[in-house]
């Protein structure tokens, strides 16, 4: 069976301060999305779908995806703003993209077969990879999904505030998620929600967190396409940041009882660059598993 990783490049990278979707991390200089597709390939996985924005489809074929295409078969689609529907008004000063939903809703014409999804600036570790493709191929039915949830723990910086979507597991399956703003690591390894302001509420370190590693099969597309249209309409035109994000869309979907999305356990580590002080401990991270051979001397 054919199994497509679609992957989302395509964000502005604020709090990063530059483009650190194409910001070189392994010792040769290798982006992350490189080391996402290389486990995906050795996985099974036979098509990569990449969601970039218009202005950065040279530079990306330049320092990836020409390289990509002599192992995997490469595609791009387009995340701007003319793929939205025609009822809809554009708020004046709107310059950011409208989130992870309308992101993979832009590689629907790309996709026809069971799609995993992943952020294309974080490291999800070989095994994950691993387990998506045999659920993927295993899981025909049109309203299963998957997650690859990952520690809460594992998956903050300590130079500043993230987003994570934390997750309720009941019975090895998703039973909800929270998309929980400005998660804070402190010195002393406290996790808080500061979103209403410190001190915060406490976190449980140990609690799962979606990081975008989907499993879907197409049926989701109609899903996607209704929920971000009712996004779009309900929106306020004077937030000319809002977002509509996958996590809260498939809590959405498990409310009403549309999809079911069985977690996926793994061993894998992730880490990933949300700042730039975050980007030597990935160099490290990245240069260790080089070392011992879990990736070749150069991908």
């Amino acid at each position: 069976m054919n199994t497509t990783l679609v992957v989302m490049a395509a964000g502005m990278a604020s709090r990063y301060g530059g483009n650190k979707q194409i910001t070189g991390m392994g010792p040769n200089n290798e982006i992350l999305l490189e080391y996402s597709v290389h486990d995906a390939i050795r996985a099974g996985f036979n098509k990569v779908v990449l969601i970039i924005r218009p202005d950065m489809l040279e530079a990306v074929k330049e320092i990836c995806g020409d390289k990509l295409a002599e192992k995997i078969q490469v595609e791009y689609a387009f995340q701007d703003y003319s793929s939205l529907p025609g009822w809809y008004k554009l708020p004046e000063g709107r310059t950011k993209p409208f989130g992870t939903v309308h992101a993979v809703l832009c590689a629907r014409a790309c996709v026809k077969e069971p799609f995993a999804v992943i952020n294309a600036d974080d490291y999800y570790g070989v095994d994950s990879f691993q387990k998506m493709h045999d659920y993927l191929v295993a899981a025909a039915e049109p309203t299963k999904a998957a997650m690859v949830g990952y520690r809460l723990k594992n998956t903050v910086s300590i130079h500043g505030a993230v987003t994570r979507g934390v997750c309720k597991v009941a019975n090895g399956r998703l039973a909800d998620v929270d998309e929980v703003s400005k998660i804070r690591l402190y010195e002393d390894g406290r996790i808080a929600d500061t979103s209403a302001g410190e001190p915060g509420r406490d976190l449980d370190p140990e609690a799962l967190v979606s990081m975008n590693f989907w499993g879907f099969q197409p049926a989701i597309f109609d899903q996607m396409q209704r929920y971000f249209e009712e996004f779009l309409k309900a929106a306020n035109p004077a937030d000319i940041k809002a977002e509509c994000l996958l996590p809260v869309m498939v809590g959405a979907l498990l409310k009403s009882g549309e999809i079911t999305v069985d977690m996926l356990e793994t061993e894998a580590v992730w880490f990933g660059v949300t700042y730039q002080e975050d980007r030597p401990l990935v160099q490290q991270a990245l240069l260790e598993l080089h070392a011992k051979g879990i990736y070749p001397e150069k991908l």
